[in-house]
């Protein structure tokens, strides 16, 4: 009987242990995202950035929101990395760079918040078939 007892005891332990489901793998860019997100203040944003040597102005577009970004030797860095995709001086260049946002409170720039770059990540050539610009010609 006492056999009989422990084998059931084992038995009920044994099918009561179920297995845990195995998480989802992330994906490396998710990874790398939540990485680059955490710890250090910087944040990682994806967007089309445009320069213009002349006025020394730059634009970051993201599908939400305009920011200006801070004129440094970033900056320049990430103008000569889009440079071989742009076909004139207005091409929007799509980039995935990481960031520290900071609230605008220069009186001559226009944007709420500017970006300062701290890492370019990605640099992609533009669709061509985008239909959103429209161009003037005489």
């Amino acid at each position: 009987m006492k056999k009989l007892v422990w084998i059931l005891m084992i038995s009920i332990g044994l099918f009561a242990c179920k297995n845990e489901p195995k998480q989802e793998e992330i994906s490396l860019e998710e990874n790398r995202a939540k990485s680059y997100n955490q710890n250090d203040g910087f944040i990682t944003m994806k967007g089309e950035f445009i320069y213009d040597a002349d006025k020394k102005a730059a634009v970051f577009q993201t599908p939400n929101e305009i920011y200006g970004v801070v004129v440094d030797d970033n900056l320049h860095l990430l103008n000569e990395k889009v440079k071989p995709f742009k076909t004139d001086d207005y091409t929007s260049v799509p980039v995935t760079i990481r960031v520290k946002r900071i609230e605008n409170t220069n009186q001559d720039i226009l944007w709420d918040n500017i970006l300062e770059i701290k890492d370019i990540l990605k640099v992609e050539a533009p669709n061509p078939n985008k239909e959103d610009v429209i161009k003037l010609a005489n």
